[in-house]
């Protein structure tokens, strides 16, 4: 297929495009939608479940705890991961200890 979309304005092209994006995203649901039902009929048909088929190996992201706390502000809370939050810098760099913080 080809069109020509020189003779076309701005105004036209922005509109075509837009047109463009969403088709773009119907048709990526469907090949989605169609590999899904592929899938779950090749499980059915051999019989074995579908999770066996994902693998146990998926990880899981699970929340971590809250290891500090502001003791003015609990809203102020850091796990401990990454970088120290600059309210801990703050804390620390006063001469606090950091395990006055801990919860």
């Amino acid at each position: 297929m080809n069109v020509n979309i020189s003779g076309l304005s701005l105004l036209e092209l922005r509109a075509l495009q837009e047109q463009i994006k969403q088709e773009v995203k119907k048709r990526e649901h469907e090949d989605v939608a169609k590999a899904r039902e592929q899938i779950l009929a090749i499980a059915q048909k051999v019989g074995i479940p579908l999770k066996d088929i994902m693998g146990s190996d998926a990880r899981v992201k699970t929340a971590v705890a809250v290891r500090y706390r502001h003791p003015s502000d609990p809203s102020l809370q850091w796990t401990g991961r990454g970088r120290q939050p600059k309210w801990v810098k703050d804390w620390v760099g006063s001469g606090k200890a950091l395990d006055a913080l801990r919860v």
